[in-house]
């Protein structure tokens, strides 16, 4: 027996291959596995039993898993490098060109460095006592590590409050959190036990993933025991200790990588970037099918600009109580009309489905019969609490209900033209310790994995979307997830409060998704949740969430009101001229979206992830990046005119919008009108744009490039992923890549075009615009300037080829 006096000492087995397995007297185990230069994982399983044999959130570089996951022993997809092995009587020592793990056997501590410069450098280290669990506390899964002071942790998905968690502790349980404080609610929808650490001393950082779905938390350096010194810890309430360490010399390294790990982004249709619609009032009206055509009309009126609209569960609702997959023929009277319409204003529905039948369903009892329920301990459905009645959780665990679910998509949706689906209420809250699911035929507790749950569902959406369309790319929605939901869905931060302090605090939780792998990611604009948005607090949330992946504006007003672009006359002028503006910019969020899925590339930056040299950038802030090139610097409070804000060190940087160039590593203060939210581009960028006119249903697409050239001599370059924006995409293909390069010099500017892939698919480019400022004359290869005026604050140039 394992006790604290004598605590457990391990031996080490010869090489298996990648995997290294450490064995002791009481029959505890633990594995090492080295699977890439920069990634080690250990596996600890006391008594040397392996609770969960298999996973769905690993996928290294692979856009799904076996329907049944994959095996915990299974190393596809990784190089699984050379490496050495050095032991001594009481260490371990595994080593790759770039990680080192040491290991001191007598209890089981680990110490990890870091090759920089030749030199190995401490970035995580197991604490001194205890570290693991072997049988001494209850048969919850633990570990603890040390925490030197100055220490910064940023990550772990989704989370409200400041984008460094140090000093906090984050329950990882998804709940429906409803009008939650986007500064203090925990837990929220997400479970990504996923985090960063940053030495401010070493100026190096390591990423942590916990390969569970457990219910979990981690505790920053929150609690404190002064047996033990500064510690953190995470805890699980089931499963198995199998963690990953990624080392690298850069925080962007430890993003990609991670997102790498846990499969291929899904990369959306060009119409996803769009503005979606969406309101709850709409389909809950008794006449619900007039209020959404009405929604249209209001497009049309105010010229609009919009490309999709979320229809909330009340399609299916009978009084208070939705009903999945039933269409309320009173409110919605001619379903594929009223979707035929919608397409014919080139605005797709994406409609709201959700995993929990209410017990008076009208398919209950025949999922009841065929067993797809979550079972209770008698066998029967587990009920549970859902909106104001009860129900049973569909039990995604089980192949037959995977198949129900497909089958129902496609024929009360997609077989009406849906083009998508929102995927919403899918947190999974299972308390009973006795409710069973089928997990593929080997039965367990249920509430061991609710998040398997969630990420099964979305999956089983994506299936039945991908099967139905196979041309075409699956866009889907989800509201809960778990690490590896980026391989199929788009999310958004939940059902948000309106307020000042949560446009403040949704920031953060779109960095802190970023961090942790999810970048296709937004914001309800305008909050779903409590009072209607004045209209200042409106544009302001409008111009937040303007350059985000997921712009929707949706609401649940307590006043019965609706947050729609028109909602406040005074602004709608501000709204629209908004919304045009995210849509002249989609080549560039289009780009981005193709490096995240191409690259794994964050498509929201904090400063610091960028300009990791400069320190101010790990101050707390309210500041993004959209890709390296635009520094956004949202107004999130009231009576404010205009936003100071911190330039990074280390690069020039021009207002977007007026053309003024300032150097980096100092803070301006930029007008904030209701009109043109405070933005600043990079030196030496050149940004892809649509130069067309556009109306709501008249959206054409000409390509143009935003330069903003080193003030002195130097380099400039752009680059716009082209192609249908819809078609089926798979593995690592690429689009066509219109790229530009550019050389300043003191006597004038250079440019010339690049084109990857077929010509056929690749626009031409006919505008270029410079700050008004910049006077230096340009020559374009293979073109001809037609045109050269100043537009207020825009130099524009009209090219055609030569």
């Amino acid at each position: 027996m394992t006790t604290m006096a004598k605590a457990p000492r391990f031996t080490p087995g010869k090489p298996e291959g990648a995997r290294i397995t450490l064995s002791s007297p009481e029959g505890h185990v633990a594995h090492i596995f080295v699977l890439e230069e920069d990634i080690i994982r250990v596996m600890v399983l006391p008594g040397g039993v392996l609770h969960h044999p298999r996973g769905w959130a690993v996928a290294p570089g692979a856009e799904d898993v076996a329907d049944t996951g994959r095996d915990r022993f299974d190393l596809s997809g990784f190089s699984c490098p050379a490496y050495s092995v050095e032991g001594a009587d009481d260490t371990l020592v595994v080593k790759t060109g770039r990680l080192i793990l040491t290991v001191a056997l007598d209890g089981l501590f680990c110490r990890w460095q870091w090759l920089s410069g030749g030199k190995a450098i401490d970035i995580l280290a197991d604490r001194s006592t205890q570290s693991y669990n072997f049988g001494w506390w209850d048969k919850r899964v633990y570990h603890y590590l040390n925490r030197p002071e100055g220490e910064m942790y940023f990550g772990l998905g989704e989370r409200a409050g400041e984008t460094d968690r140090a000093g906090g502790r984050y329950t990882m349980v998804n709940f429906d959190a409803m009008g939650y404080s986007a500064r203090t609610t925990d837990p929220l929808y997400k479970h990504i036990p996923f985090y960063i650490t940053w030495s401010k001393q070493q100026r190096l950082p390591v990423g942590l993933y916990y390969d569970t779905h457990a219910d979990c938390a981690f505790d920053m350096g929150r609690e404190m025991d002064n047996y033990h010194g500064h510690y953190r810890y995470f805890v699980a309430e089931a499963g198995d200790l199998d963690y990953y360490v990624i080392g690298g010399d850069t925080l962007t390294d430890i993003v990609r990588r991670f997102t790498w790990l846990t499969g291929r982004p899904a990369m959306s249709p060009k119409w996803a970037l769009g503005y979606s619609g969406s309101t709850m009032s709409y389909t809950e009206a008794p006449d619900a099918q007039q209020k959404m055509d009405g929604f249209l009309d209001k497009c049309a009126e105010h010229d609009i600009l919009c490309s999709s609209f979320h229809l909330s569960s009340g399609y299916t609702s009978i009084g208070a109580k939705r009903y999945v997959f039933n269409w309320n023929r009173d409110k919605f009277p001619d379903p594929k009309g009223f979707v035929a319409r919608y397409l014919e204003h080139g605005v797709r529905l994406i409609p709201n489905i959700k995993p929990c039948l209410l017990q008076d369903h009208p398919l209950f009892d025949e999922a009841k019969n065929l067993g797809l329920f979550v079972k209770a301990a008698d066998g029967g459905p587990e009920m549970v609490q859902f909106w104001d009645e009860v129900g049973a959780y569909l039990d995604f665990t089980n192949p037959a209900a995977q198949a129900w679910w497909r089958a129902h998509v496609t024929e009360a949706l997609l077989d009406y033209g849906m083009a998508a689906t929102w995927n919403d209420n899918n947190e999974f809250e299972i308390w009973s310790e006795t409710a069973v699911a089928d997990s593929f035929g080997a039965p367990r507790p249920a509430a061991e994995a609710k998040s398997l749950h969630t990420l099964l569902m979305i999956r089983a959406s994506h299936q039945a979307q991908r099967a139905y369309a196979p041309q075409k790319r699956p866009f889907l929605v989800s509201r809960a997830g778990a690490t590896g939901m980026h391989r199929y869905v788009q999310t958004w931060s939940g059902d948000n409060y309106t307020s000042w302090e949560t446009v403040k605090y949704n920031i953060k939780m779109s960095i802190g998704l970023s961090l942790s792998g999810i970048s296709n990611i937004g914001n309800d604009v305008g909050g779903f949740s409590g009072p209607s948005p004045d209209p200042e607090l409106f544009v302001r949330w409008v111009q937040s969430c303007v350059l985000q992946p997921r712009f929707s504006i949706h609401s649940w007003n307590d006043d019965g009101t609706v947050n729609e672009p028109w909602m406040h006359p005074a602004v709608t002028g501000h709204v629209r001229d908004l919304i045009r503006f995210r849509y002249a910019m989609l080549p560039y969020l289009y780009s981005l979206l193709w490096r995240y899925r191409l690259n794994y590339e964050p498509f929201i930056r904090p400063t610091f992830l960028e300009f990791p040299h400069d320190s101010r950038c790990f101050e707390a802030n309210d500041d993004l990046m959209i890709g390296a090139a635009l520094l956004q610097a949202p107004v999130v409070e009231p009576g404010k005119d205009a936003r100071e804000v911190y330039l990074p060190a280390g690069t020039g940087w021009y207002d977007f919008w007026r053309g003024d160039h300032y150097p980096g590593g100092q803070s301006v203060t930029l007008p904030a009108p209701f009109d043109r939210p405070p933005l600043m581009a990079r030196e030496g960028a050149a940004l892809p744009f649509n130069a067309a006119e556009l109306h709501f249903k008249a959206m054409p697409d000409e390509r143009g490039f935003m330069i903003f050239p080193p003030k002195n001599a130097g380099t400039f370059f752009g680059e716009s992923f082209e192609d249908d924006g819809e078609s089926a995409v798979t593995g690592s293909g690429k689009p066509s890549r219109l790229i530009l390069k550019g050389t300043a010099q003191t006597d004038g500017l250079s440019v010339e075009f690049e084109y990857e892939g077929p010509a056929k698919s690749l626009p031409v480019c006919t505008t270029l615009t410079l700050p008004a400022t910049e006077q230096r004359p340009v020559r374009v290869t293979d073109f001809r300037i037609v045109e050269d005026t100043i537009d207020g604050e825009i130099r524009r140039l009209k090219i055609v080829p030569a």
